[in-house]
């Protein structure tokens, strides 16, 4: 559980730098150029990802669980996910209706994702993992909505086939995902696949 956390202090911790230091953010870019601040930011949320994905798969082998959710929060998270999943298409679209009325939709697919993770799990590893990014998802949509008023952002207005597109591609993306990488990469099977 130790190496869990620190992967999400660091992942997460890098990723809210923005978040509540803004302006110190934009003093060491200016000071150290942008090349040098992606780099290392780019490093560090590596190094945490992977920790993230060592230590939760180190406390899968030993679950401490404090719940067992019904089936049906399977089902749940299966809509959640599908919705996550078209949310982070859109940020990838142009001029889709999720983009314009949203603005971030990528934060609020990751919050998506989080509550369908915490629907279908109830061990302390998942409580933590999903609890985390969805803390972090949603204090960064309020940040970013925050920060689009005082710069007065616009955003394009969503057309038909935009979100068409958007929808399309999300639900194609979570369709391979849930049914064939999710086993192959998490090791779980969330539905079982198609048989052609």
């Amino acid at each position: 559980m130790t190496i869990l956390m620190i992967g999400l202090a660091m992942f997460l911790g890098v990723h809210s730098v923005r978040i509540v230091a803004g302006r110190w953010r934009q003093v060491q870019i200016a000071r150290r150029g942008e090349a040098s601040w992606k780099l290392g930011f780019s490093v560090l949320s590596a190094v945490g990802l992977g920790l993230i994905i060592w230590g939760y798969g180190v406390a899968r082998h030993t679950p401490v669980v404090l719940w067992n959710p019904p089936t049906g929060m399977r089902h749940a998270a299966g809509l959640l996910t599908l919705l996550a999943f078209i949310l982070l298409t859109a940020v990838y679209v142009r001029r889709n209706h999720f983009k314009a009325r949203f603005h971030h939709p990528m934060v609020l697919g990751v919050i998506a994702w989080a509550v369908a993770h915490l629907l279908a799990n109830g061990t302390l590893a998942a409580l933590l993992l999903f609890g985390a990014f969805l803390t972090w998802a949603a204090l960064a949509f309020i940040a970013e909505r925050r920060r689009d008023r005082l710069t007065g952002a616009t955003y394009a207005a969503g057309t038909v086939r935009g979100t068409f597109i958007t929808i399309l591609g999300g639900t194609v993306a979570w369709a391979v995902f849930a049914f064939w990488l999710h086993a192959a990469l998490i090791g779980v099977l969330p539905f079982r696949p198609i048989a052609w």
